[in-house]
């Protein structure tokens, strides 16, 4: 084998391991949603309380993948695509970082929520809203992992409904703090939760951009996605 052949298969075998970092981190990040959200619907202030703790956890990938990211950049010195590779995989570990940051905040208010009680009455339009924003997520590492520019466009499509649920529920909770002043605290933490749920779903498209940079060599950021489903 040749030298040039050599660094071709050791970059292979360090991207492929980096990928796989990524797509745990993933699946850990997932899993800190599901747990913030289920915490806040049923009052479990003992998850919350985990999904906090755990976030370490999260911290923990985002720097080691970044430091064997920027390892490979030194060592193997790679251009075009395969520099687009390692770029699409920082950014999509600094978006998942993010989006831990978004589990924890969702996890301290359904602490905040625990300790005031429960409104049930108000949890159906979250619950909703998490759905679809944990679908996001999902099909956007598996975009990530297959490299399939026509599932993160379906996804970067999905953006507008969540964007609706948002709108829909914050109209929803300041009814009900005009109706109920008593509400207004346990309202206040729903609409921070919301929030942090929206922003999970921007993060989703942002990793679906970054899987049409990669394959297309196209920057898609702020392209309305009619457009970009006109172009690809």
């Amino acid at each position: 084998m040749n030298t040039g052949q050599h660094i071709s298969h050791k970059f292979d075998e360090e991207v492929e391991a980096v990928t796989t970092s990524v797509l745990n981190m993933g699946g850990l990040v997932a899993q800190q949603i599901d747990n913030a959200v289920k915490a806040l619907l049923t009052s479990d202030k003992a998850m919350a309380e985990a999904v906090i703790a755990d976030d370490v956890k999260v911290n923990t990938f985002d720097v080691d993948i970044d430091d064997k990211c920027n390892r490979i950049i030194v060592m193997r010195q790679p251009t075009a695509t395969d520099l687009r590779l390692i770029m699409a995989i920082i950014k999509t570990t600094t978006d998942l970082e993010r989006m831990g940051d978004e589990a924890k905040r969702i996890a301290r208010q359904a602490i905040d929520i625990a300790k005031r009680g429960a409104l049930p009455e108000q949890f159906d339009s979250i619950e909703q809203m998490a759905t679809r924003v944990k679908e996001m997520l999902n099909r956007s590492l598996d975009a990530f992992a297959r490299k399939d520019v026509a599932e993160a466009l379906e996804v970067i499509g999905l953006d507008k409904k969540v964007d609706k649920d948002y709108e829909n529920l914050t109209r929803q909770q300041i009814t009900y703090m005009m109706e109920d002043p008593r509400k207004i605290p346990a309202a206040i933490d729903l609409l921070w939760s919301s929030r942090a749920l929206e922003r999970i779903g921007d993060r989703s498209c942002n990793i679906c951009e970054y899987v049409i940079y990669l394959v297309k060599g196209k920057d898609v950021r702020h392209i309305e996605i009619k457009d970009l489903k006109a172009q690809f």
